[in-house]
Parts: C-alpha cells; sequence; structure tokens
C-alpha cells in the first residue's frame, strides 16, 4: 500500500493525493499536489522536509485575519493566499454555520454544510483549483488551519477531476479529525456551553459519509465535479492542466 501521510515537524495532518486509483485504471501522481493543515506551525525542520519533498508553490485557502498573526519571514517557495470565504457578508457565514448545529446528525451537518460552502463560494473555489493548474514545476501544497474542510473540500474536488473514485475519497477525507485532535479537542473542551460544545464537535468531525453524499448532490446537480467548475468560472485548458499534474498517466507540457 502506498504511504500518502507525511511527517512534517509541527504539522499534524498531512498527505499525498497520489497513489489513488482512478476509475479507469490510472493513478494519481505522488509529488504532485498535498493537503496540510496550516503550514506556520512547521518547524525548521518541516520547512526542511516540504522543500526537500519538492514543493513549490503553497495555495493558502485561510482567511487574511488568520494568518495575520503570523510569524514574520519569507517562505522558501513561492505562496499564494486565496482566501476561501472572502467575499461574503457575516450574517451569510453565520447562517452556514448555523447549519452544522440545527442538523440531526453530524453526517448530515457535515454534508448540508459544506453543499452551502460549495454553493456560495464558488468563484473562490475556482481560483484556488486555478492556483494548482498555473503552478509552476513541482509539487504544489494546499492548506488552511486544520486541513479539515476548505482544504478537505477543494482535495476532494482534485481528486474526483482525476477520477479518483468517490468512496477512496471519502475514506482519504474521513482520516482529518483524528490527525488533528491535538488541535481541536481543547477547543471542543473550552466551549461555554453544550450548545456551543455540540457545534464545536461538529465542526471537528470529518465523516466519511458525508463527503460521498457531498459529491454526489454537487455531480446531480451539475452532472460532474469538472461541469461544476466550468459553472464557477474556470476554463476547460485550466482543469485539463490540473488533471495532468495529477495523474500518473499525463505528462506535464
Amino acid at each position: 500500500m502506498v504511504e500518502r501521510r507525511l511527517d512534517w515537524e509541527g504539522c499534524f495532518n498531512v498527505r499525498d493525493l497520489g497513489g489513488h486509483p482512478t476509475e479507469d485504471g490510472g493513478e494519481t501522481r505522488m509529488g504532485a499536489i498535498v493537503r496540510a493543515d496550516s503550514v506556520r506551525r512547521l518547524t525548521e525542520d518541516g520547512w526542511k522536509a516540504l522543500v526537500e519533498y519538492g514543493i513549490r508553490r503553497i495555495v493558502d485557502l485561510r482567511l487574511a485575519s488568520e494568518f495575520e498573526d503570523d510569524v514574520p519571514g519569507e517562505l522558501p517557495v513561492e505562496a499564494v493566499h486565496v482566501s476561501f470565504f472572502e467575499n461574503i457578508s457575516l450574517e451569510r457565514q453565520l447562517e452556514i454555520a448555523q447549519l452544522w448545529l440545527g442538523a440531526p446528525d453530524e453526517v448530515s451537518a457535515t454534508r448540508d454544510g459544506y453543499l452551502e460552502m460549495l454553493d456560495t463560494y464558488r468563484a473562490n473555489v475556482a481560483e484556488a483549483i486555478r492556483a494548482v493548474a498555473a503552478a509552476p514545476e513541482g509539487g504544489v501544497l494546499i492548506h488552511c488551519m486544520g486541513g479539515k474542510d476548505r482544504t478537505g473540500l477543494v482535495a476532494a474536488l482534485l481528486l474526483r477531476l482525476a477520477g479518483v473514485a468517490v468512496q477512496d475519497i471519502a475514506a482519504d477525507y474521513g482520516l482529518s479529525a483524528e490527525n488533528i485532535k491535538p488541535l481541536w479537542q481543547q477547543w471542543v473542551d473550552d466551549a461555554g456551553d453544550e450548545a456551543e460544545r455540540e457545534l464545536r464537535r461538529r465542526l471537528s468531525a470529518s465523516p466519511a459519509e458525508a463527503m460521498v453524499q457531498v459529491l454526489e448532490n454537487l455531480e446531480r446537480e451539475h452532472g460532474s465535479v469538472r461541469q461544476y467548475l466550468l459553472d464557477a468560472g474556470m476554463s476547460d485548458s485550466e482543469l485539463d492542466q490540473v488533471v495532468v499534474r495529477l495523474r500518473v498517466d499525463a505528462a506535464l507540457s
């Protein structure tokens, strides 16, 4: 079995998107695209491991307010900021967050929240994947804070675009909650009341079945992930670049 998890000191949730079989008999390429929690947690040795792995572009999905307190210093690789949640009102953000609390269980909570995110922020999603398509030669890393929600959705779309089966994508997504437990457990425990604690528990979950339902709903509505991204403003040539980057049976031009 291919080992996709990467042990980079300081981060908890780093995985290569390579090594996944595709539905047409192909495979995704190791070293092409990596998903992670915030790389600003990396130690000096962690940064060294990232660079030695071949990462040449970092796509940072965090809000400006999330990276404004980063430790000053130049990144050793090119960084592109594409904030997943930008250009939306606080009221709309709260409406989306409320979906997690109002749903009957964590699967439906995650599914409904993610579908709203993909609809509301579709232009930002397209911009994030465009940043992958336009990256220079070498590896690309995508990350947010925990590497679970924003990064999880972008990673899922990338893998589906490359032809990976929905169940395999969901299984990979489902690894995140346990990986980042050291980051979220204290946050959950520190909630002011039980309602807030339940919301935080749900926001910390990554049920694989939820990702299955997200992708199935997205494809039912748009026909395919590719069409969703086209509807969001991407071009066929940009999407082809992503596929070429991520699949073993294609070559970068």
